[in-house]
Protein backbone atom coordinates (compact mmCIF):
# COMPACT_ATOMS: atom_id res chain seq x y z
CA UNK A 1 0.00 0.00 0.00
CA UNK A 2 1.03 3.49 -1.04
CA UNK A 3 2.16 5.90 1.84
CA UNK A 4 0.21 8.97 2.15
CA UNK A 5 1.86 12.36 2.98
CA UNK A 6 0.61 14.08 6.67
CA UNK A 7 -0.19 17.12 6.50
CA UNK A 8 0.26 17.36 10.11
CA UNK A 9 3.64 16.87 9.61
CA UNK A 10 4.30 19.23 6.71
CA UNK A 11 4.97 16.22 4.02
CA UNK A 12 5.74 17.60 0.40
CA UNK A 13 7.78 15.23 -1.22
CA UNK A 14 9.60 16.49 -4.00
CA UNK A 15 10.32 14.25 -6.47
CA UNK A 16 11.73 16.15 -9.69
CA UNK A 17 14.91 14.41 -10.44
CA UNK A 18 17.14 17.64 -11.81
CA UNK A 19 16.13 19.58 -8.45
CA UNK A 20 17.07 16.29 -6.12
CA UNK A 21 20.24 16.22 -7.95
CA UNK A 22 21.10 20.30 -7.37
CA UNK A 23 20.15 19.65 -3.70
CA UNK A 24 22.91 17.18 -3.24
CA UNK A 25 25.16 18.31 -5.59
CA UNK A 26 25.08 21.89 -3.54
CA UNK A 27 26.51 19.89 -0.45
CA UNK A 28 29.81 19.33 -2.25
CA UNK A 29 29.73 15.88 -0.56
CA UNK A 30 32.49 13.64 -0.91
CA UNK A 31 33.23 9.83 0.03
CA UNK A 32 34.69 10.84 3.64
CA UNK A 33 31.34 13.27 4.44
CA UNK A 34 28.44 12.37 6.38
CA UNK A 35 25.39 13.67 5.87
CA UNK A 36 22.60 14.48 8.66
CA UNK A 37 19.21 14.26 6.04
CA UNK A 38 16.19 15.60 7.95
CA UNK A 39 13.05 14.17 7.03
CA UNK A 40 14.03 11.75 4.10
CA UNK A 41 10.47 11.08 3.77
CA UNK A 42 9.77 8.20 0.83
CA UNK A 43 14.19 8.74 0.05
CA UNK A 44 14.00 10.32 -2.87
CA UNK A 45 17.00 12.79 -1.60
CA UNK A 46 18.29 10.14 0.51
CA UNK A 47 19.48 8.36 -3.11
CA UNK A 48 21.79 11.12 -4.10
CA UNK A 49 22.78 11.80 -0.76
CA UNK A 50 23.98 8.07 -0.81
CA UNK A 51 25.28 8.19 -4.29
CA UNK A 52 27.38 11.04 -2.96
CA UNK A 53 28.31 11.01 0.31
CA UNK A 54 30.26 8.42 2.89
CA UNK A 55 27.21 8.01 5.16
CA UNK A 56 23.68 9.37 5.42
CA UNK A 57 21.92 9.39 8.82
CA UNK A 58 18.76 10.07 8.32
CA UNK A 59 16.74 11.15 11.21
CA UNK A 60 12.72 10.77 10.12
CA UNK A 61 9.88 11.69 12.73
CA UNK A 62 7.27 9.68 11.01
CA UNK A 63 7.20 5.49 12.17
CA UNK A 64 6.29 4.42 9.35
CA UNK A 65 8.43 5.78 6.90
CA UNK A 66 11.21 5.37 8.87
CA UNK A 67 10.33 1.66 9.33
CA UNK A 68 10.63 1.04 4.94
CA UNK A 69 13.18 3.47 4.54
CA UNK A 70 16.26 1.24 4.97
CA UNK A 71 14.90 -1.59 2.71
CA UNK A 72 14.97 0.46 -0.15
CA UNK A 73 18.94 0.50 0.40
CA UNK A 74 20.68 -2.44 1.07
CA UNK A 75 23.92 -2.21 1.49
CA UNK A 76 24.46 1.44 1.44
CA UNK A 77 25.92 3.48 4.95
CA UNK A 78 22.44 4.77 5.82
CA UNK A 79 21.67 4.50 9.71
CA UNK A 80 17.90 5.99 10.24
CA UNK A 81 16.69 6.79 13.45
CA UNK A 82 12.52 7.75 14.10
CA UNK A 83 12.85 10.67 16.30
CA UNK A 84 12.13 14.24 16.33
CA UNK A 85 14.69 15.94 15.06
CA UNK A 86 14.29 18.84 18.01
CA UNK A 87 15.36 16.30 19.90
CA UNK A 88 18.73 14.82 18.34
CA UNK A 89 21.81 15.27 19.84
CA UNK A 90 24.19 16.39 17.02
CA UNK A 91 27.45 14.87 19.61
CA UNK A 92 26.65 11.64 18.23
CA UNK A 93 27.69 12.87 14.56
CA UNK A 94 31.39 13.70 13.76
CA UNK A 95 32.53 16.86 13.25
CA UNK A 96 32.22 18.84 10.06
CA UNK A 97 29.31 16.99 9.08
CA UNK A 98 26.61 18.54 6.82
CA UNK A 99 23.10 18.67 7.04
CA UNK A 100 20.97 18.25 3.76
CA UNK A 101 17.10 18.55 3.73
CA UNK A 102 13.81 19.55 2.68
CA UNK A 103 12.72 20.99 5.91
CA UNK A 104 9.11 21.03 7.10
CA UNK A 105 7.89 24.64 6.98
CA UNK A 106 6.26 24.30 10.18
CA UNK A 107 9.95 23.82 12.24
CA UNK A 108 11.94 25.79 9.97
CA UNK A 109 13.37 28.44 12.10
CA UNK A 110 14.09 25.80 15.04
CA UNK A 111 15.34 23.63 13.22
CA UNK A 112 18.22 26.19 11.88
CA UNK A 113 18.37 27.69 15.13
CA UNK A 114 19.04 23.93 16.62
CA UNK A 115 21.70 23.02 14.49
CA UNK A 116 23.42 26.58 14.21
CA UNK A 117 23.89 26.62 18.21
CA UNK A 118 25.01 23.22 18.21
CA UNK A 119 28.10 22.39 20.34
CA UNK A 120 28.51 20.00 16.98
CA UNK A 121 27.22 22.38 14.46
CA UNK A 122 27.45 21.71 10.64
CA UNK A 123 29.59 22.70 8.44
CA UNK A 124 27.24 23.17 5.63
CA UNK A 125 23.60 23.75 5.41
CA UNK A 126 22.03 22.83 2.12
CA UNK A 127 18.32 23.21 3.26
CA UNK A 128 15.05 23.63 1.20
CA UNK A 129 12.76 25.95 2.51
CA UNK A 130 9.55 28.32 2.19
CA UNK A 131 10.84 31.57 -0.70
CA UNK A 132 10.31 33.86 2.13
CA UNK A 133 11.79 32.38 4.47
CA UNK A 134 14.99 31.80 2.35
CA UNK A 135 14.73 35.86 1.17
CA UNK A 136 14.84 36.39 4.93
CA UNK A 137 17.67 33.97 5.59
CA UNK A 138 20.08 35.75 3.33
CA UNK A 139 18.27 39.24 4.05
CA UNK A 140 21.19 41.99 4.36
CA UNK A 141 20.30 45.25 6.84
CA UNK A 142 17.29 47.33 5.85
CA UNK A 143 15.24 43.91 5.51
CA UNK A 144 16.74 42.19 8.67
CA UNK A 145 14.54 39.81 10.88
CA UNK A 146 15.42 37.78 14.19
CA UNK A 147 15.64 34.65 11.75
CA UNK A 148 18.70 36.70 9.73
CA UNK A 149 20.45 38.01 12.62
CA UNK A 150 20.46 34.13 14.04
CA UNK A 151 21.43 32.48 11.42
CA UNK A 152 24.40 35.13 10.03
CA UNK A 153 26.21 35.70 13.09
CA UNK A 154 27.03 31.35 12.45
CA UNK A 155 26.71 30.60 8.60
CA UNK A 156 27.18 32.88 5.55
CA UNK A 157 24.18 32.01 3.68
CA UNK A 158 23.59 31.38 -0.33
CA UNK A 159 20.14 32.07 -2.37
CA UNK A 160 20.08 28.99 -4.78
CA UNK A 161 17.28 27.24 -7.38
CA UNK A 162 14.09 28.76 -6.43
CA UNK A 163 11.66 25.38 -6.87
CA UNK A 164 7.97 25.97 -8.15
CA UNK A 165 5.18 24.73 -6.38
CA UNK A 166 3.85 22.28 -8.49
CA UNK A 167 7.24 20.58 -8.24
CA UNK A 168 5.83 18.95 -5.08
CA UNK A 169 3.18 16.31 -3.99
CA UNK A 170 0.97 17.65 -2.79
CA UNK A 171 2.04 21.02 -4.06
CA UNK A 172 2.30 23.58 -0.97
CA UNK A 173 0.76 27.11 -1.31
CA UNK A 174 4.03 28.58 -2.33
CA UNK A 175 7.00 28.23 -3.84
CA UNK A 176 10.62 26.99 -2.18
CA UNK A 177 14.26 28.02 -2.45
CA UNK A 178 17.43 26.53 -1.89
CA UNK A 179 19.86 28.23 0.92
CA UNK A 180 23.33 27.00 0.93
CA UNK A 181 24.92 27.71 4.62
CA UNK A 182 28.68 27.83 4.94
CA UNK A 183 29.82 27.93 8.63
CA UNK A 184 31.79 30.90 9.64
CA UNK A 185 35.80 30.38 11.01
CA UNK A 186 34.71 31.68 14.13
CA UNK A 187 31.21 32.88 15.52
CA UNK A 188 30.58 36.44 15.33
CA UNK A 189 28.96 35.64 19.12
CA UNK A 190 30.62 33.14 21.50
CA UNK A 191 28.15 31.07 23.71
CA UNK A 192 28.41 32.56 27.11
CA UNK A 193 27.44 36.28 25.29
CA UNK A 194 24.52 34.25 23.19
CA UNK A 195 21.55 34.53 25.61
CA UNK A 196 22.11 38.25 26.45
CA UNK A 197 22.85 39.19 22.77
CA UNK A 198 19.41 37.39 21.32
CA UNK A 199 18.13 38.96 24.44
CA UNK A 200 18.47 42.39 23.18
CA UNK A 201 17.72 41.36 19.66
CA UNK A 202 14.40 40.05 20.19
CA UNK A 203 13.95 42.89 22.43
CA UNK A 204 15.01 45.35 19.33
CA UNK A 205 12.43 43.57 16.97
CA UNK A 206 9.62 43.49 19.18
CA UNK A 207 7.86 46.30 18.44
CA UNK A 208 7.10 46.24 14.42
CA UNK A 209 7.50 49.57 12.49
CA UNK A 210 8.75 51.23 15.68
CA UNK A 211 12.29 52.82 15.88
CA UNK A 212 14.54 50.96 17.85
CA UNK A 213 14.64 53.53 20.94
CA UNK A 214 11.06 52.56 21.27
CA UNK A 215 10.94 48.62 20.99
CA UNK A 216 14.58 48.50 22.93
CA UNK A 217 12.32 50.40 25.89
CA UNK A 218 9.74 48.70 25.85
CA UNK A 219 11.09 45.03 25.30
CA UNK A 220 14.68 45.80 28.23
CA UNK A 221 12.67 47.67 30.20
CA UNK A 222 14.33 50.79 29.89
CA UNK A 223 13.08 54.59 30.25
CA UNK A 224 13.99 55.99 26.66
CA UNK A 225 16.42 58.66 27.96
CA UNK A 226 18.37 55.42 28.86
CA UNK A 227 18.05 54.03 25.60
CA UNK A 228 18.52 57.36 23.62
CA UNK A 229 22.15 57.27 25.77
CA UNK A 230 22.78 53.57 24.85
CA UNK A 231 22.43 54.39 20.92
CA UNK A 232 24.41 57.35 21.10
CA UNK A 233 27.46 56.04 22.89
CA UNK A 234 27.37 53.00 20.21
CA UNK A 235 26.89 55.79 17.35
CA UNK A 236 23.67 54.51 16.11
CA UNK A 237 21.29 56.98 14.76
CA UNK A 238 17.89 57.72 16.92
CA UNK A 239 16.02 57.16 13.83
CA UNK A 240 17.03 53.86 12.91
CA UNK A 241 15.18 50.50 13.12
CA UNK A 242 15.57 46.90 14.13
CA UNK A 243 15.96 45.83 10.89
CA UNK A 244 18.73 48.23 9.66
CA UNK A 245 21.25 47.54 12.15
CA UNK A 246 24.02 45.27 10.84
CA UNK A 247 25.33 42.83 13.35
CA UNK A 248 28.37 44.72 13.96
CA UNK A 249 26.26 46.97 15.21
CA UNK A 250 23.99 44.74 17.52
CA UNK A 251 27.48 43.33 19.11
CA UNK A 252 28.28 47.19 19.93
CA UNK A 253 24.94 47.74 21.51
CA UNK A 254 25.92 45.03 23.44
CA UNK A 255 28.86 45.93 24.35
CA UNK A 256 27.54 49.53 25.24
CA UNK A 257 24.67 48.02 27.57
CA UNK A 258 26.72 45.59 29.67
CA UNK A 259 28.75 48.68 30.33
CA UNK A 260 25.68 50.65 31.31
CA UNK A 261 24.53 47.67 33.33
CA UNK A 262 28.15 48.11 35.46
Amino acid sequence: MALQNKKSLGQHWLKDPDVLADIADAADLTDDDTVLEIGPGLGTLTSRLLARAGRVVAVEFDKDLARKLPAQFPGKNLEVINQDILQFDTTKLPQDYKAVANVPYYITSKIIQLLSESPNPPKTMVLLVQKEVAERLAAAPGDYSVLAVAAQVYYRVELAAIVPAELFTPPPKVDSQVVIMHRLDTPLIDSANRAAFFRLVKAGFSAKRKKLRSSLAGGMHLEKPAVELLLSQSGISLDMRAEDLTIDQWLTLLSKYDIMKG
